[in-house]
């Protein structure tokens, strides 16, 4: 897998994670810590993508 591959699986689970993130916050069983642990989960993606996009 090349570099520009990775980065677009990166983005296409950052984004899944962010549809994840929002369907959590719209359901009333949905703990805090749950969405909490998905929002540093995304960030974390976030980070590697710009570190990889950097070094590209």
């Amino acid at each position: 897998m090349n570099l520009s591959s990775h980065i677009e699986e990166l983005k296409k689970k950052h984004h899944a994670l962010s549809e994840k993130v929002e369907e959590a916050q719209r359901s009333p069983g949905s703990s805090d810590l749950e969405i909490a642990e998905l929002k540093k989960q995304k960030l974390r993606l976030k980070e590697e993508i710009e570190r990889l996009s950097v070094n590209a």
